[in-house]
């Protein structure tokens, strides 16, 4: 046994069992690959893997205990380089962030310009996707940590620590008639609703509420993005229920902000990275900065009152 053939396990599992994908990543010819499987299994005396012809369908049951071990391997590599560059203090490494257009809008701005003017030559690249699909990203060593609202359960070989806390907020035009009076789950039913997708931005909460009252929820416009929200709403379509950091009051003084916080229950944004994985000082940096701008966030959403919101008083970073 040799690293080489437990590297071509390990790209197995991320080509999806492709002999011909391997040996291209490998810049070897697929006969080599081929070959170097065969030795293998005959070293450990038993297939590891089911076989269609020359082509392979997946691993047998040993070749899937074999293949959670050669993960750990892995994952050891990545965590030898990463220790041997901390321990240079290597500033020129990369930093891969995944999370949803709401945290790299809103959020992000504050730890990330922070963590510049300590590792300006640390590049980062933020990789927006779905909640669902975050987590995933992280698995596949496709990112370092993942921040997001919605999707952040139990993973057992991840670390998953809460961020800071948000409600939501109605946002409507100045001349709509919620802008005026108590705002009440009954009054909001009786408007066409504009909220964000299944997934996201703890839309979970927003259904969660109206169940609980036992009040349909009429949404005639879903969407990923806040901002999206927010165009439809002045264009006529709806009331937008939208998280209340994506409220801009420069930006956003056309319209009215009105609090939620007594009608829906709070979301907690949170961060999660791998467990076994090393983190580089820099990274360690980044997320005390994460934890720092929370606090900061929370106490800036605290005080803002202006255009008629008014945010909820126990608004605070989840223990």
């Amino acid at each position: 046994m040799n690293l080489n053939q437990l590297e071509i396990l390990h790209l197995l599992q991320e080509t999806g069992y492709n002999l011909t994908k391997v040996a291209e990543k490998m810049n070897i010819v697929q006969s080599a690959v081929s070959r170097q499987l065969i030795m293998l299994e005959d070293e450990i005396g038993t297939p590891l893997f089911e076989r269609h012809g020359k082509r392979l369908l997946g691993p047998t049951p040993l070749g899937i205990r074999i293949l959670e071990e050669v993960t750990s391997v892995n994952q050891a590599k990545r965590n030898i380089r990463a220790l041997a560059d901390d321990f240079l203090d290597n500033r020129n490494g990369t930093l891969h962030i995944a999370t949803t257009h709401t945290q790299a809008k809103y959020f992000l701005p504050t730890p990330i310009s922070k963590f510049r003017g300590k590792y300006p030559g640390i590049k980062i690249y933020i990789e927006q996707s779905s909640p669902g699909n975050l987590i995933n990203l992280l698995h596949q060593h496709k990112a370092d940590i993942a921040i997001c609202t919605e999707k952040m359960d139990e993973d057992e070989k991840l670390v998953i620590k809460p961020c800071y806390q948000w409600h939501h907020i109605v946002v409507v035009p100045k001349s709509h008639p919620l802008a005026n009076g108590t705002i009440t789950l009954q009054r909001l039913a009786t408007f066409p609703i504009l909220t964000y997708s299944r997934g996201f931005t703890g839309r979970s909460n927003i259904e969660k509420a109206f169940d609980n009252a036992d009040i349909h929820l009429d949404i005639t416009l879903a969407a990923a993005d806040s901002d999206v929200i927010k165009t439809y709403v002045r264009l006529g379509f709806g009331v937008g229920i939208i998280a209340g950091p994506s409220y801009e009051p420069g930006i956003d003084s056309d319209l009215v902000a009105l609090d939620l916080a007594h009608l829906i229950p709070p979301s907690t944004t949170k961060f999660a990275y791998l467990k076994q994985s090393y983190l580089p000082s820099y990274t360690r940096y980044f997320i005390d900065q994460l934890q720092t701008s929370s606090q900061h966030k929370v106490a800036s959403y605290g005080i803002r009152e202006m255009n008629g919101y008014k945010p909820h008083a126990k608004s605070n970073l989840s223990a």
